[in-house]
């Protein structure tokens, strides 16, 4: 299956919303260069919790300040909220190409979009340093895209060419302090 070849389908931006919801996203949009984007996007998320405009909105305000937890938790609501429309299975971890077959069928866009949802996921799982589940997470992606058309692979390529023993540094509540 080539996750390039769209079918038509609509995107996430061409669901309808209410004028309230586009009028908070509006609001952040204007307010993003001056901090103030969070309270309209939560206000907007408030109204239309699985409105998938409003969630991107949100992923990308909390990616874009480094607040890398956040912006995970986006990227696994937005999963929660696709995966059910596709028929996909609720852990990411048993999605196989029978079950990409049928997802495909009911929209390629948006079956596209719960996938690169799944590879920010694993994304920013390293960046947290979660490498067992964010390298999990991109080998699942690319076990599902064969072609490598959403650009997984490279992240694997980068990981293990710099694959190294990983050192937990003391932290202030584990450090041993000896007078």
């Amino acid at each position: 299956m080539d996750l390039q070849d769209f079918n038509g389908d609509g995107l996430y931006f061409d669901e309808p919303q209410s004028a309230a919801v586009d009028s908070l996203l509006a609001a952040a949009a204007e307010q993003y260069a001056e901090g103030g984007a969070e309270p309209p996007l939560l206000a907007a998320q408030a109204l239309a919790p699985d409105n998938l405009s409003v969630l991107v909105g949100l992923y990308r305000f909390y990616y874009y300040q480094h607040r890398y937890q956040d912006a995970l938790q986006i990227a696994e609501q937005v999963m929660a909220v696709v995966g059910p429309r596709l028929q996909l299975p609720a852990d990411w971890r048993h999605i196989d190409q029978d079950a990409l077959l049928v997802a495909a069928e009911r929209g390629i866009g948006l079956l596209r979009f719960h996938l690169l949802a799944l590879k920010g996921a694993g994304y920013l799982s390293l960046r947290l340093g979660r490498f067992e589940q964010g390298k999990a997470m991109l080998v699942k992606v690319v076990e599902l895209d064969a072609d490598n058309r959403l650009g997984a692979r490279l992240l694997l390529d980068v990981l293990a060419a710099n694959n190294a023993e990983i050192v937990t540094f003391p932290t202030a509540a584990t450090a041993e302090i000896r007078p």
